[in-house]
């Protein structure tokens, strides 16, 4: 019998695997990865699709915009029908579109709105090579910031100068496991979100590390609504707090520590500025509130008496204080992160082994990773001469008010008028909140243009699909910093007949716009990566072993890269000199009180941490809606990616997303597990299937995101989504006017049980392929 370790390997965000196939040369199973010993079983996903019927096999244009250009038709995004076309007509009609855009409006009316997540590969990363192509044809509109942390991306390049710096390069697990005897994790430790990494996955980590810090003896709490977000085997203290009021348990904390003469007064003076500003907020002194214990209680749910004890234990242990990526994902959502820094920083413990705080541990695998820091090389994306931007989650703001003003970090923009979107990786109908509105704002623009795998929601919605290739079906490079393996990502499967990769559309496109050697540089994909492999083994000539060529990567499939023999410690060199190692904020320390952001007179976002009343959650008006409902990410794929899988759809209830129900609140509605529900609030409606558990406190549902959408006009003119996408129930509002990220956990729905019999779910069919009548007009 074949070994699996015989078979050639692929990677993908969640994971490397051995790929097995068929006699007709078709994948038929994936094997882990010899070296994972915690493999993801989302991969399995994939395999039953690769070749399925959701698979876009060649260019599709939709129905109306083919019959009658741009914007035309009656029949509206997401319900059309399409029509198949050649290469060479679809490459036609988009160079076109691309000129005529250009031409009639200017480059400031196209937004190329990639966002990551489309390859594990250093090459074919399709925001990369999007924006390098929007780049050699003058320009585009882009957006900044993520959908995962954007709040958290700003308010840490005010308070410790550079989020990218500090995101990925967090205190080690290892000097967790070594030194760490109490880790509070505010939002959890969700080890379903540590499947995934950014680059491709060759050795999970997460949970190994987490059980290595149980046996070691670390007391983990779990401060969450959901208890599920720290695995069962750390016997974490589970502290149930009520959804949205985090920020006020840290100051009840905060205030424990000051009133106790516990806080570090000498790490506070020689380490952080603007420490009298919060002081004053915290006791009161301006609005005659202290933020006390008491205080605290009111907002959080939590005992006064367990918060002040939670406190004491904090400056009598060795700490370490995590913040979960969710926490940035609700209204003010600058707050949590900010307010974490500051508490971190009272403890005293910041830059000591075990000790300090972490922003993420097992938000993603990258997080908390011993391995050696590798400078990667990519292909540049050039310059991007257009300056207008729009913070990445006001897409609709921007679609449906075109000129119109907004604030972001302290300045004031406005947003562009846009006419044609390119879209190359992602899936906005995923990220994005408040689905009713978007596909209002929608159906604003001219011209979508889409690649896509599979007739998912994007591509549904778009005016003209170029089918793209899926990991398996082209060879790239796995180099992740901190995993311990570099992959040859093998090319196992041909792709579909009429499927290209993105670098040959792009190369087309470049071609037929007059561009191809200034996007190719003359060269192949062959080449482009061996030139990647040669400059990231140039930027790294300080590693034990050199980095393979690309040739001996080849032979080898895999390199396994030894991490430092010493725990990394994050801000240890800036603890002990503070001069000599000085962060980049204004000050030169950690800013607990901004200057800059108090500079910006917000009335959201004060220049220290502070606590503001969400609009929605469960400690204001809940006569309509009585629950808060949390939509985390999922376990059984990466946001959307392989909901149509195999893995994904045996998880489904009644072929939808389930919604976890306390039981006294099932009670009182008559559901139990195994019904369907409508879950429902102003703003639109879902069906879900229910899993009744006393894993999430009483008040709480919670329902992940990543079902595909599948409306169902009503009649008040929403959509209800019949397969349980809970961002047609989430508000489409910035967290606030300095970052202006999401804030979909600030929800508030009802749940009833659906005594009608449910519709056929369809998220998962492709839509009606038709014949056309003629071309639009040049």
């Amino acid at each position: 019998m074949t070994s699996p370790k015989t078979f050639p390997l692929t990677s993908f965000h969640w994971g490397t695997y051995r790929a097995e196939l068929d006699g007709q040369g078709k994948l038929s199973k994936l094997h882990d990865f010899e070296h994972d010993d915690d493999p993801s079983p989302i991969g399995a996903g994939i395999v039953d699709v690769l070749d399925g019927p959701t698979r876009i096999t060649q260019p599709m244009v939709r129905k109306g915009w083919m019959e009658n250009g741009p914007q035309a038709g009656d029949t509206p995004r997401g319900e059309d029908s399409f029509v198949p076309v050649s290469w060479d007509t679809a490459i036609d009609l988009v160079a076109r579109e691309l000129q005529r855009v250009k031409k009639n409006y200017s480059n400031e009316a196209i937004y190329a709105g990639s966002y990551g997540w489309a390859s594990a590969g250093r090459f074919h990363h399709a925001q990369g090579q999007l924006k390098r192509f929007m780049n050699g044809m003058g320009g585009f509109v882009r957006s900044v910031n993520s959908y995962s942390l954007a709040a958290g991306e700003v308010i840490v390049d005010h308070v410790l100068g550079n989020y990218n710096e500090m995101i990925y390069r967090q205190t080690s697990w290892q000097s967790i496991i070594d030194d760490t005897e109490l880790f509070v994790a505010f939002g959890g430790l969700p080890l379903k979100n540590g499947q995934i990494g950014q680059g491709g996955v060759g050795r999970h980590r997460q949970a190994e590390a987490m059980q290595q810090a149980r046996d070691a003896g670390v007391k983990f709490v779990n401060v969450s609504p959901i208890r599920a977000d720290v695995t069962g085997d750390l016997d974490a203290d589970w502290i149930a707090l009520r959804p949205g009021s985090d920020v006020a348990f840290m100051l009840g904390l905060a205030h424990t520590l000051v009133s106790k003469n516990l806080h570090a007064r000498d790490f506070l003076e020689r380490c952080t500025v603007g420490f009298d500003q919060f002081h004053a907020y915290l006791l009161g002194e301006n609005d005659g509130q202290p933020k006390s214990a008491a205080w605290a209680a009111e907002k959080s749910g939590i005992p006064a008496q367990q918060i002040i004890d939670l406190a004491h234990q904090m400056c009598s242990k060795r700490t370490m204080l995590s913040a979960s990526w969710s926490l940035t994902r609700q209204e003010h959502g600058e707050q949590p992160f900010w307010m974490l820094i500051t508490l971190a920083a009272m403890v005293g413990q910041i830059g000591l082994s075990g000790g300090g705080f972490g922003l993420g541990y097992s938000a993603v695998n990258n997080i908390g990773l011993e391995g050696k820091d590798i400078k990667l090389a990519a292909m540049s994306q050039g310059h991007n001469p257009v300056d207008s931007f729009i913070p990445v989650a006001r897409i609709s703001d921007m679609l449906l008010n075109p000129g119109t003003e907004f604030s972001y970090n302290g300045a004031q923009y406005s947003y562009p008028d846009i006419k044609l979107i390119y879209w190359a990786g992602g899936n906005p109908f995923h990220h994005h909140q408040d689905l009713n509105r978007l596909r209002k704002a929608w159906a604003k623009p001219e011209t979508i243009i889409a690649h896509e795998w599979c007739w998912n929601s994007h591509a549904k919605h778009a005016d003209i699909v170029l089918p793209c290739t899926t990991p398996p079906e082209r060879e790239d490079l796995l180099l992740n910093p901190r995993d311990p393996y570099q992959i040859w990502m093998q090319k196992v499967v041909e792709p579909p007949k009429g499927v290209l990769d993105d670098f040959e559309i792009f190369r087309m496109l470049a071609a037929k716009l007059g561009f191809e050697e200034a996007f190719t540089e003359g060269r192949t994909q062959q080449e482009w990566l061996e030139v990647l492999q040669d400059r990231s083994r140039a930027m790294n000539t300080d590693l034990e072993e050199p980095m393979f060529k690309l040739s001996e990567l080849k032979d080898a499939e895999y390199q396994h890269i030894a991490p430092p023999q010493d725990a990394f410690i994050m801000l240890a060199d800036y603890r002990r000199n503070p001069e000599a190692h000085p962060l980049k904020t204004p000050s030169g320390k950690i800013e607990i009180g901004s200057r800059t952001i108090a500079g910006y007179n917000l009335t959201d976002c004060y220049g220290h941490p502070a606590w503001f009343e969400p609009q929605e959650w469960l400690g204001g008006d809940t006569s309509r809606h009585p629950l808060h409902i949390l939509s985390n990410q999922p376990k059984t794929k990466l946001h959307s990616q392989l909901d149509h899988g195999s893995y994904s759809r045996q998880h489904k209830i009644s072929e939808r997303e389930p919604l976890t129900m306390h039981p006294d609140d099932a009670a009182r509605r008559g559901v139990q597990s195994g019904d369907v529900v409508k879950v429902h609030n102003d703003r639109g409606a879902c069906l879900c299937g229910v899993i009744v558990s006393s894993e999430v406190m009483p008040g709480v549902v919670q329902l992940s995101t990543g079902a595909w959408y599948d409306p169902e006009k009503g009649a008040d003119g929403n959509a209800m989504c019949k397969h349980g996408n809970p961002n047609v129930l989430t508000l489409d509002r910035g967290t606030s006017t300095l970052a202006q990220g999401p804030i979909a956990h600030s929800c508030l729905v009802e749940v009833s049980l659906f005594t009608d019999t449910p519709p056929k779910v369809t998220a998962h069919q492709p839509p009606e392929i038709c014949a056309v009548n003629k071309r639009p007009d040049s």
